[in-house]
């Protein structure tokens, strides 16, 4: 860990997703790229950028106010510092935010519960997004302080870093969950992205320990060879810790968090190897997923939707 303290995904989302069977057949790649395209022009004509997209009184969309980005790192402080346990720095502690270098190039995804306050009040749940058009003027990406990603950074197509989810307690629920990743896919359409990625942590800091779940995630969805980013050679934990053969999977599956599994659901890859961070008690592992996949499941939900706004 470089610069302040950074806490990963929470576990609370995508942890309703569909899961995707073995008989799945995908779109190409060119069809889900035509797809994405559609909708992202939809978007755009209909008011020229990201729309909020509601579920009675609560409503996903990105902030576009400092008090509202505020309110996003004050909700993160809340959930990974004093709930969670991790350990803030000085100037943490004495601004009770969750605030690190990137959150002034990404776009803060929120949850408000209008119910609350339309603006930054209503704040109750937020994930942030760094596109790679954007990364590459501001410094780069979070996960670069553990993996190497360079495979990703050379990649012919756009990525998103996605990271630092956080819902308030009394809301963690289905209804929110649904909400941000529905966001998140609509962002994906808008900005044409091919890859997005980050980091997701399991609890505890002993490799062995976990060492059933990291064997299962390495020999069952290791990313290939395009996209396997892996851990840095000074962090790098050996994910291959028991037998393979001997792995009963039900049981392994019941003990990865719901962020992991949400998006093995969606047919999501890891990268090589793991990485312990003792300041926030994780050890964490990489998750890519081909945004064509994100395609194949939302494509005819939000195209009929849009064209209907559009009538």
């Amino acid at each position: 860990m470089t610069g302040e303290t950074v806490p990963k995904f929470s576990n609370d989302v995508v942890s309703t997703l569909p899961e995707a069977g073995a008989g799945v057949q995908l779109r190409s790649s060119e069809t889900a790229r035509k797809q994405m395209e559609t909708l992202a022009t939809l978007s755009l004509n209909r008011d020229g950028g990201f729309q909020e997209l509601r579920g009675g009184s609560l409503g996903v969309r990105l902030a576009t106010t400092e008090a509202e980005r505020d309110a996003a790192q004050a909700l993160r402080y809340r959930v990974f510092f004093e709930e969670m346990g991790a350990r803030p720095d000085e100037k943490a502690l004495r601004t009770r935010r969750d605030v690190d270098p990137f959150d002034e190039a990404a776009d803060h995804l929120l949850v408000i519960d209008h119910a609350r306050s339309s603006g930054a009040e209503g704040v109750v749940g937020t994930y942030r997004l760094l596109r790679s058009d954007v990364a590459a003027k501001t410094g780069g990406f979070y996960s670069s302080a553990e993996y190497d990603i360079s495979c990703l950074t050379e990649f012919p197509g756009r990525i998103l870093e996605v990271g630092r989810s956080c819902v308030a307690p009394e809301y963690r629920g289905r209804a929110v969950m649904q909400l941000l990743w529905r966001g998140i896919a609509s962002y994906i359409f808008l900005h044409h992205i091919d890859v997005l990625f980050g980091c997701a942590s399991l609890h505890g800091t002993s490799p062995d320990a976990l060492g059933d779940e990291l064997t299962w995630l390495y020999y069952n969805h290791l990313a290939p060879p395009a996209l396997r980013v892996k851990a840095l050679p000074e962090r790098y934990v050996e994910m291959q810790r028991t037998d393979p053969l001997h792995l009963d999977r039900r049981a392994c599956l019941s003990k990865l968090p719901p962020l992991i599994k949400g998006y093995l659901r969606l047919g999501g890859y890891v990268g090589d190897g793991a990485v312990v961070d003792e300041q926030f008690n994780t050890t964490d592992v990489a998750v890519l997923v081909k945004s064509e996949l994100l395609a194949d499941k939302y494509y005819r939900h939000y195209e009929r939707r849009l064209r209907d706004a559009l009538d």
